[in-house]
């Protein structure tokens, strides 16, 4: 296997956090999308969608999206188990997992996309035809950022974990959201979120998310 990488994106990070979390390793190919890489004939050979990551399995098989990825390594390496192990746990975590996408990732996805140079011309991913940023966005994100700090406290006010009560992928999305928000566009998690510092602390500290 190997997987198309690009070290500064939160998605394939989210890919990496998993493999480091199963212990396996996998060669990665470098793409990078702030240069447009991922947009240039070599790489849409690989996925037309120009997006990243892709797994691509021994036989050639290509996968896309990273749930999907994640789906396949998990049942192909079962242990230790990130995606639930009942009928109940698996909805509740892939509940909470969409939860960090939706209320988290298009968020800082929103801000990073419209207001970094850039992607002036790129305001959508994945695009190969030029798309305006559009400046107006970049407020409505950063609200959008705000309100999922507010959801995600409320959460780890009542479970040590996003997912449930042990460490997850819902985990891997929040903390890569999180790294976006703090590190790219300057909103850091609310001094007195108490409890999402407190989980913050705990899952930065994990091997995996040295990745």
């Amino acid at each position: 296997m190997k997987l198309y990488d690009c070290k500064m994106a939160p998605n394939p990070r989210r890919v990496r956090i998993f493999i480091a979390e199963k212990g396996l390793q996998i060669p990665a190919v470098e793409v990078s999308i702030v240069d447009g890489e991922n947009l240039k004939p070599e790489y849409l050979k690989v996925n037309p969608r120009g997006l990243l990551p892709v797994l691509e399995l021994d036989d050639g098989t290509r996968l896309d999206e990273t749930q999907a990825i994640c789906r396949y390594l998990e049942e192909t390496h079962p242990e230790p188990n990130l995606m639930g192990r009942t009928t109940l746990e698996r909805a509740q975590i892939e509940s909470w997992q969409r939860h960090m996408e939706f209320d988290g990732m298009t968020a800082v996805s929103e801000v990073v996309r419209n207001s970094i140079p850039a992607f002036k011309s790129r305001g959508l991913p994945g695009v190969t035809q030029p798309v305006a940023a559009i400046p107006a966005l970049v407020e409505r994100g950063t609200q959008s950022v705000k309100r999922f700090y507010d959801r995600l406290e409320q959460r780890l006010k009542e479970s040590e974990y996003v997912g449930g009560n042990r460490f997850s992928i819902a985990d891997i999305t929040a903390l890569c959201v999180v790294d976006v928000a703090k590190n790219r566009i300057n909103l850091p998690i609310p001094a007195d979120n108490k409890q999402t510092q407190r989980w913050y602390e705990a899952v930065s500290a994990r091997t995996s998310a040295k990745v």
